[in-house]
C-alpha cells in the first residue's frame, strides 16, 4: 500500500477540523449558482438518463469533457460537490456534464429497474455515447460517494483500453460497502442514514402507485427496514440477483478490485469520514500502479473545506481541477505505464 497511500496536503482550520461540520458545511455556505442544459438520453431497455450539461458551452469540441457522477439519491440540485465542480469547469471553459441515477433528476423512473451501487451498465453505455460525440476531447470521469464507487468499479471491470477516459477521480467513495452500511448505523451517522432509507422509501412507494415496483412489499414492511443492511438484505438484494446483503456488498465494492485499474486513478479521502472508516483501505488489496490514494487527517465527508485570508475554499475540487489540468495536457493518455507517475499525478500532496 505504501506505493500507493500518500498524505494529502489538505489542513483544515482548527474551527473546521470536526467531521461533522466539514460533512455539513458546504450544503449551507458553498452551493453555487450554475446555468445547466438537460438531456434526456433513452437506455437501451427503455429506460433514460438524465444528463445536465453545463452552460455556457465551450466553443471548441476538443475542450476537456467531465463526466461527473453524484452521490447517492442526489442530483445536481442537492450535490454542493457537483456544483462546485461544474461552477470551476465554466471558469475553465471545459465541458462538464452530470450523470444522474435513474429517477434522481427531475423526473420520475416509471421504468421498473432502478440502480444500485455496484451497477455500472448504464454508466458504460454514457461514456460510450459521449465519447462518440466528443472524440476529440480528453476525458475525465469524476465520482463523489456512491458515485466513486460505480466509476472505480467500472474502471477495474473494462482494463486500460475499455474506457475512453484520461483518467478517474474517486472522492469520499464508499468502496467498501459493507464498511459503509456499518458506518453509517452509528452516532450521529445514522440522521444520513434515515434520510437515505425515506428517499429510497417514497421512491418505492411511487413505482408501487402505477404497478412498476417488480416486488410485493407493503409501506409498514419499508419502515420497518430501519437499517441500511436491513434495506439492502430484503429489498436491493433479492432484486438485482444477489443472495444477500452481504452478497451484494462484496460483489459490488470497487475497494476488492484496485489491483485490477489500468486507468490513472486518483481516490480522496479524509481518515475522519463519517461514512467510511479510513482503515478500510488496509483491507483492501494492494492496489495497482495506476491508482494513487490521497488520505487526509480531516475533511469529512466530501467536505475537505479549507480557509485562505478568511475565505472558505474546497481543496477537494481544487486538488481535481489541478488533476484535470494535468491530464488533458497528456497527449495520447491511455495508462500509468506510458507516462511517468509523477508527472501524471502532479499537484499539491506530500508524498
Amino acid at each position: 500500500m505504501a506505493r500507493t497511500l500518500f498524505t494529502a496536503d489538505f489542513r483544515a482550520p482548527q474551527w473546521l477540523q470536526n467531521p461533522r461540520i466539514q460533512t455539513c458545511i458546504p450544503h449551507v455556505m458553498m452551493r453555487p449558482s450554475v446555468c445547466h442544459e438537460t438531456e434526456l438520453l433513452e437506455l437501451p431497455d427503455g429506460g433514460f438518463i438524465e444528463l445536465a450539461w453545463s452552460r455556457p458551452a465551450p466553443i471548441s469540441p476538443k475542450a476537456p469533457l467531465l463526466i461527473i457522477l453524484i452521490e447517492e439519491e442526489s442530483s445536481l440540485k442537492q450535490s454542493p460537490s457537483a456544483r462546485m465542480l461544474m461552477a470551476a469547469a465554466i471558469r475553465n471553459q471545459w465541458r462538464a456534464v452530470v450523470v444522474h441515477y435513474r429517477g434522481c433528476g427531475n423526473l420520475e423512473n416509471h421504468h421498473s429497474r432502478d440502480y444500485h451501487a455496484g451497477d455500472t451498465a448504464d454508466l458504460y453505455w454514457v461514456v460510450s455515447k459521449l465519447a462518440r460525440r466528443y472524440p476529440d476531447a480528453p476525458k475525465t470521469g469524476i465520482g463523489f460517494g456512491l458515485g466513486g464507487n460505480v466509476l472505480v468499479k467500472l474502471v477495474a471491470e473494462q482494463g486500460g483500453d475499455g474506457l475512453p477516459l484520461s483518467g478517474v477521480i474517486s472522492a469520499s467513495a464508499p468502496l467498501d460497502l459493507a464498511n459503509r452500511s456499518d458506518c453509517v448505523n452509528t452516532g450521529s451517522a445514522r440522521r444520513y442514514q434515515r434520510r437515505l432509507l425515506k428517499r429510497k422509501y417514497r421512491k418505492i412507494l411511487a413505482k408501487q402507485e402505477i404497478d412498476r415496483f417488480p416486488m410485493d412489499i407493503t409501506r409498514h414492511q419499508l419502515e420497518r427496514l430501519d437499517t441500511l443492511w436491513a434495506f439492502d438484505n430484503e429489498v436491493t438484494a433479492p432484486l438485482y440477483g444477489f443472495s444477500s446483503a452481504s452478497d451484494y456488498y462484496r460483489r459490488s465494492s470497487a475497494g476488492q478490485m484496485l489491483d485490477r485499474i489500468e486507468l490513472p486513478t486518483l481516490i480522496l479521502h479524509a481518515q475522519d469520514d463519517p461514512y467510511l472508516s479510513g482503515d478500510c483501505f488496509m483491507r483492501m488489496p494492494l492496489p495497482s500502479p495506476n491508482v494513487r490514494i490521497e488520505m487526509s487527517p480531516q475533511g469529512g465527508h466530501l467536505g475537505f473545506i479549507e480557509q485562505e485570508k478568511g475565505l472558505l475554499h474546497s481543496w477537494m475540487i481544487k486538488r481535481m481541477t489541478n488533476q484535470i489540468q494535468n491530464w488533458s495536457q497528456a497527449p495520447g493518455l491511455k495508462t500509468l505505464y506510458e507516462f511517468n507517475q509523477e508527472a501524471l499525478f502532479q499537484g499539491r500532496s506530500n508524498d
